[in-house]
C-alpha cells in the first residue's frame, strides 16, 4: 500500500511517526514522509524518504508567538498584557497558524496521488483533512497527549456533556484563526465551503486517532474513548548517538548523575542554566549530565558535570539517579520506562500536563522553568531524590509499554485503516 505521512513539529513530534513509518516500510509498504525542512536530514538518516513542508519548526520555537505567550496555550495574564492590542495578537496568531498553508496543500496533494492512507498529527491537521477529503482516502492521526474532548484531563471533573461543550468552544476559537486560509484551500480543491469546525469534521469522518502515550498517565481514558482512540504507548526509534559510549564510561567512573535536558526548547541563557545546575548539584553532592539539545551549550567534561550534544535516552536514563527535563511526551515516557524519578521544568504548550501526571503518580514533581530559582531547584531535587519517590518510579516502570510493541500496534492499526479505505 502507499501511505503518506505528514507530521510537523519538533523532533519529539517527528521521531515517533518516523518509527512507525520505518516499520510500515519494513512490511513492504511505500511510505513517504513530509516533515519540517530542518528535520528532513534526520528522517532520511534512518532510511526513509522525506520532503520538506511548512515552516522550520526550530525557528518557530524561537519566534515571538512562541515566546509571548507560550505557544498561545500556557500563558498567564501577564503574557497577554505584553502582547498589547488584542487585534495585533489575533493577527500575529493567525499569521503564525497559517504560514505556508497554500504550499503545504500542494505538497500534500502531490504526496497523496494514488495513496491508500494519509497519516498526520495535530499540527496542520486541517490541511491534511481537506486533502484526504479531496482524495477520497482515509485519514489517521497520531496524538501525543489527549487533545479530543474527554473528562480525564481538565483540572475540574466535568460531566461529559459539559466537557464536550468546553472543548468545542476552544476548537471553534482556533478555527477563527484558520478560516480564511482553510476557505481558500477548499475553494482550490473544489470542495464545498465548511460549515463546521475542522475537528468536528475529522471526528465525523471516522478518522483513526492513535494515542501515542501510555494509559497509566490517564486512568479511565481508554475506556471512555474505546477503540476509536486506542492508547498504545509512546513510540521512539531508540536511536543510538556517537556520545553514548563516552557518556556510559563517564557515568561508570563515579556516582550515578542527575540528567538535565530540554530537547528542542530554546533557553535564553544556556550558560546561566549550566551554572545553576553546577551550583545546585554541588550543594546536593550530585553529579550532572547535561544534554544540550538545540541550545548553544559549550560541551565540556569534568568530574561533576558533563555537557554533551545528545544521548540515547533508553541507554542513559536507567544509569541516572533522576531525570530533569522540559516535559515532552516522549522524554517523560522514557524517564518512566527507565524507572527513575522525574522533575519536569516545563517551558510551553502541553508540557505542564505531563508534569502534572508525574506529580499525580508520585514519581516526581514539576515547575515552570522560567519560575525556577536556585533554592526552588534544590528543594525540588531533594523531593525527587527521596527514596520513596525512587521506589514508586521503579514500581511504575513495569507498567509502561515498550516502544517496539507500541510501534507494532500502531503499524497494525494503520494497515487496517488503509485496508478498510480500499474496501478490502
Amino acid at each position: 500500500m502507499k501511505i503518506a505521512v505528514t507530521i510537523h513539529g519538533t523532533r519529539g513530534d517527528v521521531e515517533p511517526c518516523a518509527a512507525v513509518a520505518l516499520e510500515l516500510q519494513g512490511r513492504g509498504h511505500d511510505v513517504t514522509m513530509a516533515v519540517p525542512p530542518n528535520l528532513v536530514g534526520f528522517v532520511e538518516s534512518v532510511g526513509l524518504g522525506a520532503v520538506a513542508y511548512g515552516p522550520d519548526s526550530q525557528q518557530q520555537l524561537q519566534g515571538d508567538v512562541f515566546e509571548r505567550p507560550d505557544a498561545l496555550t500556557a500563558a498567564g495574564p501577564a503574557d497577554w498584557v505584553r502582547l498589547g492590542n488584542p487585534l495585533n495578537a489575533l493577527r500575529k496568531a493567525r499569521a503564525a497558524a497559517t504560514r505556508g498553508w497554500d504550499e503545504m496543500n500542494q505538497i500534500m496533494l502531490a504526496m497523496t496521488d494514488t495513496a491508500d492512507l494519509m497519516v498526520t498529527g495535530t499540527a496542520y491537521q486541517e490541511i491534511a483533512a481537506n486533502v484526504a477529503e479531496f482524495r477520497g482516502i482515509p485519514l489517521a492521526e497520531v496524538h501525543y497527549f489527549p487533545v479530543r474532548a474527554n473528562t480525564r484531563v481538565l483540572p475540574v471533573r466535568l460531566p461529559p456533556a459539559v466537557a464536550d461543550r468546553a472543548y468545542a468552544m476552544g476548537e471553534r476559537m482556533h478555527w477563527q484563526l484558520l478560516k480564511p486560509a482553510e476557505a481558500r484551500q477548499r475553494r482550490t480543491l473544489g470542495l464545498q465551503p465548511a460549515t463546521t469546525r475542522p475537528v468536528a469534521r475529522i471526528v465525523a469522518s471516522g478518522a483513526l486517532e492513535i494515542q501515542a502515550y501510555d494509559p497509566v498517565f490517564f486512568p479511565g481514558l481508554a475506556e471512555e474513548w474505546g477503540g476509536r482512540r486506542p492508547l498504545i504507548g509512546s513510540m521512539t526509534l531508540q536511536k543510538t548517538t556517537e556520545m553514548d559510549d563516552e557518556v556510559a564510561s563517564w557515568i561508570a567512573a563515579g556516582t550515578p548523575p542527575i540528567y538535565f535536558g530540554f530537547g528542542s526548547m530554546p533557553l535564553d541563557s544556556p550558560a546561566d542554566a549550566v551554572r545553576l545546575i553546577r551550583d545546585v548539584c554541588a550543594e546536593l553532592g550530585e553529579r550532572a549530565l547535561v544534554c544540550a539539545g538545540f541550545s548553544a551549550f559549550d560541551e565540556a567534561t569534568a568530574d561533576d558535570v558533563k555537557v554533551v550534544s545528545a544521548v540515547n535516552h533508553a541507554a542513559v536514563f536507567p544509569l541516572c539517579r533522576a531525570v530533569v527535563h522540559h516535559g515532552g511526551a516522549g522524554t517523560t515516557a522514557a524517564g518512566m520506562r527507565a524507572g527513575v524519578p522525574t522533575l519536569v521544568l516545563w517551558v510551553a504548550a502541553e508540557q505542564p500536563l505531563w508534569g502534572k501526571q508525574v506529580e499525580r503518580l508520585g514519581v516526581g514533581t514539576y515547575r515552570r522553568f522560567s519560575a525556577t530559582t536556585r533554592d526552588l531547584l534544590v528543594a525540588d531535587l531533594r523531593s525527587v531524590l527521596a527514596p520513596e519517590t525512587a521506589a514508586r518510579a521503579r514500581s511504575l516502570a513495569v507498567r509502561m509499554a515498550q516502544p517496539s510493541a507500541s510501534v507494532g500496534a500502531a503499524a497494525d492499526l494503520l494497515e487496517e485503516a488503509a485496508r478498510k479505505g480500499r474496501g478490502n
